[in-house]
């Protein structure tokens, strides 16, 4: 396991209907400990094309935990003590707007963050850092996203939306309709239940972020559509599961042959306020890595 640390620059976080890679090869399952416990399950380096790559299911094997129990924390410290620069985050989404229909994928690029149950920041204990969060995705990484999509073959051709407003709530429970009907007037497109604080916790461990949404129902807002279930969910979002592993693929081969520089990996440039040498020995270790 220590020869696979700082050897894969991409990491690809699979939600539900992505537990696996299919296109990786030369497979290394693993496990790793971070001072914010264990991930959601093993990680798996392999390659794409000799691309390195680590990839994460963000629910465990056999989808166990609930939204609130991901250790968003562990996954993104395991991820940055891999080296990881570039993230791939895979999610599940309901639609709160029209246009965005069931079976679309989007890519958003802002975020409302209405959990109550999760830690969300490395910082505390003796280190402080104010991270901006006013752009939290990488716009370079979303255009190769956008990219791999386009160049789908034909008969996969899926209606991909740039940009929109992501919206994150604790679940496990779907919305309520006067809920529902709140988000909209809030302006917000998707909602789903995983990306928070996983997006922040990327800024601060400077990796560049970037989301594939996959739209499986309209919540439950729409006078003429099925409320969301559990069961329409996954029947829509497995029909796009395929297309998904190709996008990912895809999308890595684009990022290993471009390496782009992104804001993200400097975003503690300006954020971070405790000096290093006012922390105790264990906290400044932490930041050293969160700085690499």
């Amino acid at each position: 396991m220590e020869s696979i640390i700082n050897k894969a620059s991409i990491g690809v976080i699979g939600g539900s209907g992505l537990y696996q890679m299919e296109a990786l090869q030369n497979r290394q399952e693993f496990s790793l400990d971070t001072p914010f416990g264990r991930p959601s399950g093993n990680l798996v380096y392999g390659t794409i094309d000799g691309v390195s790559v680590i990839f994460l299911a963000r629910h465990g094997a056999g989808h166990r935990l609930i939204p609130s129990e991901v250790p968003y924390l562990a996954n993104l410290f395991a991820l940055k003590m891999c080296g990881v620069k570039y993230i791939i985050s895979v999610s599940a989404v309901g639609s709160l707007q029209e246009p965005l229909a069931p079976k679309d994928m989007v890519l958003p690029d802002q975020f409302i963050d209405l959990t109550k149950q999760r830690k969300t920041t490395f910082f505390g204990q003796g280190a402080v850092a104010h991270v901006s969060m006013a752009q939290p995705v990488c716009t370079l990484l979303s255009d190769l996203l956008a990219q791999a999509v386009a160049e789908l073959p034909s008969q996969e051709a899926v209606q991909c939306h740039r940009g929109g407003t992501y919206l994150c709530i604790e679940g496990p429970q779907f919305s309520s309709l006067a809920e529902s009907n709140w988000y909209r007037a809030m302006g917000a497109d998707v909602i789903g239940m995983t990306n928070m604080p996983e997006a922040k916790l990327a800024l601060e461990a400077q990796i560049a972020y970037a989301t594939l949404a996959m739209v499986t129902d309209y919540d439950c807002w729409h006078p003429k559509e099925a409320n969301v279930s559990t069961d329409l969910a996954l029947k829509n979002l497995l029909e796009n599961a395929g297309k998904a592993q190709t996008i990912v693929a895809n999308t890595v081969r684009r990022i290993g042959q471009q390496m782009p520089s992104s804001a993200a990996h400097n975003a503690l440039a300006n954020a971070l306020v405790t000096p290093m040498e006012a922390m105790d020995e264990a906290t400044r270790a932490l930041v050293e890595v969160l700085k690499q």
